[in-house]
């Protein structure tokens, strides 16, 4: 990707370093958890990376659905700074560039359709941090709080998807920042208000079938925009798009089941198959258009 001098965005909060932040509270037990890329199993991996007890993991994910808890305080600034400002580094500076992205993408399509876009706030930070949805951690993944509109990144992460799901490249950590945005698109539009009122007329097993088409829907969104950053930057070189299409299929519940435990359970799936996730970013990408994201009514 060539994104260099690019626009950066304003809505990102770095909280690296700032311990939890505010409220100093444990999670909320028997709470949710924000929508996102990780499943139980990649809690797992990165709670042997991270050197986290994936008891404590586990507890955090727990629950598998957009239950919006009570807002947390924000956190404290930092000693010479604002919690707010984010740190100029590389890395930030991508995510920055990437947000804005989403930004104008979505802004464009909402506009179209006579809506207006409202952009979330994507917050850096290092380890755990309290977020609307209970106390966010990084072994989780990067996940999307419905309760605060905000997207949680530790950018340890992306090293995470390199050297351990073999997905590398600026293109498969761009695909995971528009996932996380694209669930925000899911709560502005309603979806997700529409699929955690049904958890309650629904068996498990049935649930988590509901969960991957919210998954793979928001896999679509980020093809969407992917379309139309391309559209408007032609920033995407030679295989960019395979990058993404990578990190989509890295993963995969299949995948991931199949590194960590050795045998892959469908019925257990929440995010969809490497096949699913690749196949539906491809569909956004290709097509450009949200009404094409219909990940409901497919078969």
């Amino acid at each position: 990707m060539r994104w260099g001098g690019e626009r950066e965005s304003s809505n990102v909060e770095d909280r690296r370093g700032g311990g939890f932040g505010g409220g100093g509270g444990g999670r909320i037990p028997g709470g949710g958890r924000g929508i996102g890329l990780g499943t139980i199993a990649i809690a797992l991996v990165a709670g042997w990376i991270f050197g986290i007890n994936p008891l404590t993991i586990l507890g955090v994910i727990s629950g598998g659905g957009p239950e919006v808890m009570q807002q947390e305080p924000e956190p404290a600034p930092r000693p010479g700074g604002e919690a707010s400002r984010p740190a100029q580094d590389e890395h930030s500076r991508f995510v920055s560039v990437v947000l804005a992205s989403t930004e104008d993408a979505w802004s464009e399509i909402f506009r179209r359709g006579q809506a207006q876009y409202q952009p979330p706030r994507l917050v850096l930070f290092s380890g755990r941090t309290n977020t609307a949805c209970g106390l966010g951690d990084a072994a989780a993944g990067p996940f999307y709080c419905p309760g605060d509109r905000k997207v949680y990144i530790d950018l340890r992460f992306f090293d995470l998807l390199r050297e351990r799901f073999k997905a590398p490249g600026d293109m498969a950590q761009a695909y995971v920042i528009a996932h996380e945005v694209g669930h925000h698109v899911q709560n502005l539009l309603g979806t997700m208000d529409k699929v955690q009122a049904a958890r309650g007329r629904m068996s498990e097993q049935q649930y988590n079938q509901l969960s991957v088409r919210l998954e793979l829907q928001a896999d679509c969104y980020a093809g969407v925009w992917a379309n139309h950053s391309q559209q408007a930057k032609n920033w995407l070189e030679t295989g960019d798009l395979e990058e993404a299409l990578g990190a989509a299929a890295a993963v995969g519940d299949d995948n991931i089941q199949r590194q960590t435990q050795g045998v892959v359970v469908p019925e257990s799936f929440t995010h969809g198959s490497a096949a699913q996730r690749a196949r539906w970013f491809k569909v956004g990408f290709q097509s450009g258009d949200l009404r094409q994201c219909d990940t409901f009514s497919a078969r």
